[in-house]
Order: C-alpha cells, then sequence, then structure tokens
C-alpha cells in the first residue's frame, strides 16, 4: 500500500489553535477547523475531539495497522513477551513483532506513535488554549480540567515509548551512535503556547522538566475538576478519579526513574508512597469486576459501563473502524468474529504466551479468557460465545476470548466491531497500590496482593515470598494476566528493568520474533525518525540506534 508521510512540524503548523466554534456535536472521527466557525458550543467540541481523535484511523500512512490509540496499546503488547500474534500470513504488526528494521530511524514505523501522540496533544492544547483559566463557570473549569487532564495522561504514555533507560546492549554509558548520553531523554514539550519557530529548534527535554510539566498538568486539572459539580457525561472523557490515576502512574514511573538511573533511593520512597496514596484516591465510587462481567459472553470487556472502568475510548458506528472493521479493536484484538484478521476466517488470534498462562493457577478465573491447551483440566470450560464452533474455530490454543464483539455479535461488524476498550481500571489501581507499597514494605505490598487477589480473583491464591523484589515481580505478574491485551504491560517491563523472554519450552513464538534478552530491551526504547530530525534540528545527535541489528533470533 502507499504510505503517506506526515511531519510533525508540517502537521502542528497546519492546525491552528481556534477560531470560532460549533453549533452541532462534532462526530467522535475527529474535528476540523472548518467546523469550529460560528459556533457557541466551540469548547464543547474541542474537548469532544480529544477522545474522537483516539479512534482515528490513519494518521501517517494507509497501512492496516495505522487505526489510533487502540493500535498503539496493540503495539505495546506485541512488543512485550506476553502477546504473541498466531499468523505470520496476515501479520500487518510483523515490524513490531519481530523488532525489524523498519523501527529505526530511517523508516516510518517509529513515526506513528510519535505523530499520533503530538496530535492528541494538539486537541489537548486547543481545549486549554479556549479556556479562560481564571473562568469561574462550573462547566468551563471542568472542560479545562479535561485538557489538562487529557494531556498529562497522552504525554506519560508518549514518554514511557521514547524515554531512554539503560539497556545492557550499549555498554559505553552513552546508548547512542553520535557520542551524547541521551539516558533520561524524553520528548519535545508543545504546550499551548509553543510557536512554529519554537517548535523548529525543540530538544527532547530531561527526564526531570518534563515530569514537572506532566505533574503541573495533573495539579491544575485536580483543581479544576475538584471546585465544581461539572459531571462528565461517560467514561471517554477523564474526571477527578482519573487525574488520580494518572498521578499514581506517573509516581510510580517516576520512582523507578529515581531508584535505577538516579539511584536516589529517599525521593524514590517519597514517590513509591505518592503513587500509593493517588491510588488510593483514585479508587472512590469504583467496584472490582466480579467474574460474570469478565467473562460475560456479551459485554466482557467491551462495554465501559462496567463499574471498574475509569477511561475507556467508545466507538461509535460512525467511526471508520466500525465501518471497515479490518482496522480496529475488536477486528484485531478479539477472536469470536467472523469479521476483521482476527477472526475465525484469517484465524490471526492475539494470543497469551505459554509462559504466562501455564504461570497462572488453575482456579484463577481469570485463565478461562484463554483457549486451553489439550490436557488442561480448563479444555472444554471457556465461555465461547458459540460452543458448538469452538473445535472448529480454535484449532490452536492461548487465544483468547478475553475482548468480546459488541453484544456478543460474531457476524455483523456494524454490530460487534462498535465496542468500548479499557484505558484505564480500577484493578490498576490496586496493583499500584500494592506494588509502591512493596518498595517500600514489602511484607505489607504482600498482603495488599494477597487480599486482592483472594477476595476478587482466586479465592485459595496464596503468595510465600519473602524477598522483596520476587514480592514485586509476583504482583507485577499478576498485573500483566490483569491488564492483558490492554497495552500496559509494556510500562511495567520497561521501567523495572525486566529481561523479556519469548524462547522456552513451549513458546509460540516464531521466526524472527525469537528473541530473549538479558534485561531490558533496547527496542523499549524507540527511535526518532530520521524525518523529524530533519524538521527539528534540535534532535540531531540525540537519537537512539536501531535495536533490530542488536539481537541474535534464536533458532
Amino acid at each position: 500500500m502507499k504510505t503517506i508521510y506526515k511531519s510533525l512540524l508540517a502537521m502542528m503548523a497546519a492546525a491552528p489553535l481556534l477560531t470560532g466554534c460549533i453549533e452541532e456535536v462534532v462526530p467522535t472521527s475527529g474535528i476540523i477547523q472548518e467546523q469550529l466557525e460560528g459556533s457557541s458550543k466551540a469548547t464543547e467540541a474541542l474537548v469532544w475531539a480529544i477522545p474522537g481523535h483516539q479512534n482515528q484511523v490513519g494518521t501517517i500512512s494507509d497501512e492496516h495497522w495505522d487505526w489510533g490509540l487502540p493500535a498503539l496499546m496493540h503495539i505495546r503488547d506485541l512488543l512485550t513477551a506476553d502477546m504473541v500474534c498466531s499468523n505470520t500470513n496476515y501479520r500487518h504488526f510483523w515490524y513490531w513483532t519481530d523488532i525489524s528494521i523498519g523501527l529505526g530511524p530511517d523508516f516510518l514505523y517509529p513515526m506513528f506513535p510519535w505523530n499520533w501522540y503530538y496530535e492528541q496533544v494538539l486537541a489537548c492544547n486547543k481545549v486549554i488554549a479556549a479556556v479562560d483559566s481564571e473562568t469561574t463557570d462550573p462547566d468551563l473549569r471542568f472542560y479545562l480540567g479535561t485538557g489538562y487532564a487529557s494531556r498529562a495522561i497522552t504525554y506519560l504514555d508518549f514518554v514511557g515509548m521514547y524515554e531512554t533507560w539503560p539497556c545492557p546492549e550499549y555498554t559505553d554509558g552513552r546508548y547512542n551512535t553520535d557520542g551524547n548520553d541521551v539516558v533520561g531523554l524524553t520528548v519535545p514539550i508543545i504546550d499551548e503556547n509553543t510557536t512554529e519557530e519554537q517548535m523548529r529548534n525543540n530538544p527532547r527535554v530531561d527526564h526531570e522538566t518534563m515530569f514537572n510539566f506532566i505533574y503541573g498538568d495533573l495539579d491544575k486539572a485536580i483543581e479544576m475538576m475538584s471546585s465544581n459539580a461539572s459531571a462528565r457525561p461517560n467514561k471517554a472523557l477523564p474526571d477527578l478519579t482519573v487525574a488520580y490515576g494518572a498521578y499514581a502512574r506517573a509516581c510510580l514511573w517516576d520512582a523507578s526513574f529515581q531508584a535505577e538511573v538516579n539511584n536516589d533511593a529517599a525521593e524514590a520512597t517519597r514517590l513509591y508512597n505518592e503513587a500509593s496514596r493517588y491510588a488510593n484516591l483514585a479508587m472512590a465510587g469504583y467496584s472490582v469486576t466480579t467474574q460474570d462481567e469478565w467473562l460475560s459472553k456479551t459485554s466482557g470487556f467491551n462495554d465501559s459501563s462496567v463499574g471498574s472502568w475509569m477511561l475507556a475510548g467508545i466507538y461509535t458506528s460512525e467511526d471508520d473502524s466500525a465501518l471497515y472493521p479490518m482496522v480496529g479493536w475488536t477486528g484485531w484484538v478479539g477472536s469470536e468474529h467472523t469479521f476483521g484478521y482476527s477472526s475465525y476466517r484469517l484465524k490471526t488470534y492475539s494470543n497469551i504466551a505459554p509462559a504466562l498462562y501455564n504461570r497462572l493457577s488453575n482456579s484463577d478465573f481469570r485463565k478461562l479468557s484463554f483457549v486451553a491447551p489439550e490436557g488442561s483440566p480448563l479444555k472444554g470450560r471457556e465461555p465461547f460465545i458459540s460452543p458448538d464452533d469452538a473445535a472448529e474455530n480454535f484449532p490452536q490454543p492461548y487465544a483468547n476470548i478475553k475482548f468480546r464483539p459488541g453484544s456478543g455479535n460474531e457476524t455483523n461488524a456494524s454490530i460487534g466491531g462498535v465496542v468500548d476498550y479499557p484505558l484505564m481500571r480500577v484493578e490498576e489501581m490496586y496493583f499500584i497500590d500494592a506494588e509502591a507499597t512493596a518498595h517500600v514494605n514489602p511484607t505489607a505490598g504482600r498482603q495488599k496482593l494477597v487480599d486482592f487477589i483472594r477476595a476478587n480473583r482466586n479465592p485459595i491464591y496464596t503468595c510465600n515470598l519473602t524477598d522483596a523484589d520476587e514480592i514485586v515481580e509476583e504482583i507485577v505478574f499478576q498485573k500483566r494476566i490483569e491488564l492483558w491485551g490492554e497495552g500496559r504491560a509494556y510500562y511495567d517491563i520497561k521501567r523495572l528493568n525486566y529481561p523479556i523472554i519469548r524462547v522456552y519450552e513451549g513458546s509460540t513464538f516464531v521466526g524472527d520474533a525469537r528473541i530473549n534478552t538479558k534485561a531490558r530491551a533496547a527496542w523499549l526504547n524507540m527511535c526518532i525518525t530520521n524525518q523529524e530530525v530533519d524538521n527539528n534540528p534540535a534532535l540531531d545527535g540525540y537519537n537512539v540506534p536501531s535495536p533490530s541489528d542488536l539481537y541474535q533470533r534464536i533458532k
């Protein structure tokens, strides 16, 4: 397919901040400047452009891996050892699973997250620029808080992909081919006041600068959302609890950086305590997903009204990914449908890695979200939508049935493809609390894990570990199971310096994807494409090299 290649600078410069308004609700597939002219509801329209952009197809190309935020979530999972794509004939995401040369700076694949996240930043900046920070209007304060919270969440996820952390493949302490030490460098900051001239000379900022910026946005969001009674209309928009949840994520990432890179144990401890505090604040008003909700054949992980969901992507029937299900969440991540790539027809299933599946206890109901291998006591107990078709349609074990098509409809894409996908769930907050506690007090952190799993997932769960690192690893393992397929494991594996192990007895990884790393994988530090460097010379000399040739494939 023909590739459309847009530079960040051109994209940002072509989109002015704000002129005018809109009379109607804008479609969730995006917003254009002409729609803003002459309406009294401009700010509201701009707010809805933020979640609308999440579902946008074709950020930089017409390839079938370019379908917005959910595609980036899928990419992050495929870059770990937790998810296996089962079919080599239709693996449009093979560049990421195989750590191909295409992930290097001479290719466009790293440009997809780079451009998508900056387009999302632009949508947030428009909202922030549109509202007077001194306004007392409760709706406008809520909108402004939405802009700040959304921008912080966007930068936090963006930074997690591009911030450079140490990895053993670079032994000279510099981590790039130009002799510059890039550890701790994140991405350029573009806010509502950044000019085109500034964008042309906008360097990667260091960790401290970026996190001060993120914390500042979250502080403003909390202030705006705490002082008004406006309620969000649905979970596509953040609210106060989501701002708290983002703060918990930020503190956890920051604490790991302080502990490993800055070797500042005291600051790490302070941040772990803050992560725990904010995670507990974020839990207010939510309930943990029940077994019936988890395993539902009609609404399992496709319905944001479930009491555990804090923030969600929400498709409508007008979204491109619903109209063209080959490029959408259900079409790529679900399994029980006849449309899309991960379908009964093409069988490009998103599978859990055997090592992860086999480690989970059979008494944990979450294991029923995956097709059991032959000989397993769980074989035949999986809650398929159409049990009679199960043997024919799932010849391979480990395929996920966690993410159901809309209303359980396996054949009609206009129904089955219109789903919600999770961006933040309250369960994540429990695991953040447990892990952050374990770094400071391992016994207390272990107890929080045991209490959560016994009460909500496996009543006979035990954990007798005493070593702090092993307790943390067990907490993160349970979190990886809990959030499997939701694009979060990447961040925990990167910040905790865990190896990516894909080759072992019983592994289902094939071909060039068969790579084992000693510790943090170099490919988790994403490259910046050279086209972006050409447009912003301040990035020149501060990139990371292609990860493709750093690892030997295991036959």
